[in-house]
């Protein structure tokens, strides 16, 4: 078993973070936080916007910050931006406050479930799967660097890979914290 106070979903876009983060935590009792969305209404601008008026970089430092405060609570399930692990101090507080789960999928499937989305700033290209491509190439080390569990979401829909997780949870992860009253050492 690894205690932790958290289960982090990580993976690039497309793989499920949000639709699947959603079922597990409510099978597992968790409070649900989708890492973008927290942004989107802190700031009052949509991620397009963001990256259109502070760029990726200005996203990236309010990815940082934001993480850094729901990280700092216990007893949620944290969806975060595929993005989120190329930042060293990310990768190190999610291993840190949470149980990471990998959610792993390939290009083909990408471009089936995010292919027309347009509100994903980094798919406004010519040629998506290259774009995809590329980022999976930059990320896919992050990912398995920091993951406690991989799960392969290619062919499963939110439904199947929830139940794969589950159980391999159940397994693997406890949840963890501080009780009432202890103090962090």
């Amino acid at each position: 078993m690894n205690p932790a106070a958290n289960l982090i979903l990580v993976g690039p876009m497309g793989a499920g973070k949000t639709s699947i983060g959603k079922r597990l935590a409510e099978r597992f009792g968790l409070r649900f936080v989708d890492v973008d969305h927290a942004i989107v209404e802190h700031s009052g601008a949509s991620i397009p916007m963001l990256f259109e008026h502070v760029g990726e970089a200005g996203f990236r430092q309010r990815e940082r910050e934001m993480l850094a405060q729901v990280l700092a609570g216990e007893g949620q399930l944290v969806a975060t931006g595929g993005g989120a692990v190329l930042d060293a101090d990310n990768r190190r507080r999610m291993r840190e406050r949470g149980f990471v789960v990998y959610l792993r999928v390939g290009v083909e499937s990408q471009l089936k479930r995010v292919g027309r989305d347009r509100n994903r700033p980094l798919l406004q290209a010519a040629d998506r799967e290259q774009v995809l491509r590329d980022l999976s190439a930059a990320r896919e080390p992050l990912y398995r660097e920091i993951a406690d569990l991989t799960l392969d979401t290619d062919g499963l829909n939110p439904h199947e890979a929830t139940c794969a997780l589950v159980g391999q949870l159940a397994a693997q992860w406890q949840r963890g914290g501080h009780a009432a009253g202890e103090h962090a050492a």
